[in-house]
């Protein structure tokens, strides 16, 4: 399903940038979003890369990959957490702890992204979540992913 009105409206980001066009899965017993990401279309990098079919060809660059993590940790944390930008949260990641590119995109079939946080720990003004990630592309996983990141409140004044 496309994103619903108040999610792009509450990202930290223009919607131009967040990577994906559907929300494919949210599943609260797994703690797991899964997204949609076209690759038919610009992508940040990728447009600027100076190709040639035998040296360089055109791909999704994994700049883009790494920006589309932060993207999902947002997904996860709006439709899992409950937390709202507009009501003072935002996440950034601390720590990539594994990150292995498997497999060269090149423009064409989409990318399902899945984020599954192994690790929440919830407090009053900061959460810590830790979490794995699985880009799949044509059936083989294109990108892997364990990673962290804090989301804090901050109060107005």
């Amino acid at each position: 399903m496309p994103f619903e009105p108040e999610f792009l409206a509450d990202l930290p980001y223009d919607p131009s940038v967040l990577m994906f066009d559907e929300l494919i899965a949210v599943d609260a017993e797994q703690s797991r979003v899964v997204c949609r990401m076209p690759t038919d279309r610009p992508i940040p990098f990728m447009v600027d890369q100076r190709a040639h079919p035998d040296r360089h060809p055109r791909h999704v660059a994994g700049a883009a990959m790494i920006h589309a993590t932060g993207m999902l940790g947002f997904v996860h944390a709006y439709y899992l957490l409950g937390l709202r930008h507009r009501e003072g949260w935002i996440g950034y990641g601390t720590h990539i702890h594994a990150a292995t590119f498997r497999k060269l995109v090149p423009p064409g079939a989409p990318i399902e992204c899945t984020c599954t946080a192994t690790k929440v720990r919830r407090g009053r003004t900061r959460h810590f979540v830790r979490y794995d990630f699985r880009f799949v592309h044509e059936g083989d996983v294109c990108y892997a992913g364990d990673q962290s990141a804090v989301w804090s409140r901050v109060s107005a004044g």
